[in-house]
């Protein structure tokens, strides 16, 4: 009976002990694991480096919206404009990498990589991709008083009239000023560069007649190509535009053309892969949302559903890109 009674109690104390390990198992987790369980638990700071209103808060508001529904936080947008996107970018480089803030990715950062020369931190190197959210062309669009109707007849008319033709922008060293320094380098059609403050008064003057030529974004220019106020000769993406069709792209004259202004998330650098994962699963799951998906194209680009790793590659190959096209400019910023 003693024997039969000890054996009982060893064979209980050994479910209890089981049992103890066996609620232990989920503390054994990698604590990056753990925590991405249950991320968010509290507001995440999505950082732009613009001011509220354009193109680029847009985009930010309408992933950072979705965003929270998801995931039961609020994704809350801060506005950090100032040197160009630097100032968004550093306060992100520069916060704890728990996932709690995050960067809106645009090409500004490509750019800035070789545009300026003294910048306090390297933007590959100390940025996480996270995930893409869409690509936007810019649009090539003429003047009222230019004739030409095509790309090849604009190429002509530059070329038979040195001198003579104005390339407006929204600013030194932007996406659109270099899309039109790249347009230069690939077809010797010479033009002088006209930077604005912003792209409402480079438009403005395109208007009338002041400047002939800018490659603005879509968002911000379509409305007078629709209007008729303003022709579109070309839009700069790889592949024609679904909002304009009929429009085509400068690639179908300039082999190898392609200039697109390429937006999405990152974070701090050692953020917890687990975390990037999850972030990653839930933008993708947004952008395939219908109601998003229209928005996105109402916006100039279809989303692009990637990989971090995805995500990343596009960006190596973007900053490459905009490299050469700043050293062919001859522009620095210090």
């Amino acid at each position: 009976m003693g024997r039969n009674r000890l054996a009982s109690r060893r064979a209980a104390m050994g479910l209890v002990a089981l049992g103890f390990s066996a609620l232990a198992l989920p503390l054994a987790l990698p604590v990056g694991s753990a925590f991405a369980l249950d991320y968010p638990t509290r507001p995440v700071r999505f950082i732009v480096g613009y001011p509220a209103g354009g193109s680029t808060d847009i985009v930010a508001r309408l992933v950072g919206q979705k965003l929270s529904e998801r995931l039961g936080q609020q994704f809350v947008i801060e506005n950090k404009p100032g040197a160009g996107n630097n100032i968004g970018t550093e306060t992100v480089v520069k916060a704890d990498p728990d996932g709690y803030t995050v960067l809106l990715v645009n090409p500004a950062n490509f750019i800035n990589a070789s545009l300026y020369v003294n910048l306090n931190f390297n933007f590959i190197r100390d940025i996480a991709p996270v995930a893409a959210f869409n690509r936007v062309p810019n649009i090539m669009t003429v003047s009222p008083g230019i004739k030409a109707k095509t790309v090849a007849e604009f190429i002509a008319y530059v070329k038979a009239n040195p001198g003579k033709v104005n390339l407006a922008s929204s600013g030194n060293g932007t996406s659109v000023h270099l899309s039109g320094e790249m347009f230069m380098a690939m077809t010797g059609a010479k033009m002088l560069h006209v930077p604005y403050r912003g792209a409402a008064p480079a438009t403005t003057d395109l208007l009338g007649d002041r400047v002939q030529v800018l490659f603005d974004n879509m968002p911000s220019i379509i409305g007078h190509i629709r209007g008729g106020a303003l022709r579109a000769l070309a839009v700069t993406t790889a592949t024609r535009s679904s909002e304009l069709p009929d429009v085509p792209t400068v690639g179908e004259t300039v082999p190898g053309y392609e200039a697109s202004a390429l937006f999405g998330m990152g974070a701090p650098k050692n953020t917890p892969p687990e975390i990037i994962a999850k972030l990653n699963k839930e933008i993708n799951a947004v952008l395939a949302d219908p109601e998003v998906k229209k928005r996105f194209v109402e916006l100039g680009g279809d989303p692009v559903i990637a990989t971090p790793e995805e995500f990343g590659a596009m960006i190596a190959a973007e900053t490459e890109k905009w490299e050469k096209v700043v050293k062919f400019a001859g522009i620095k910023i210090e």
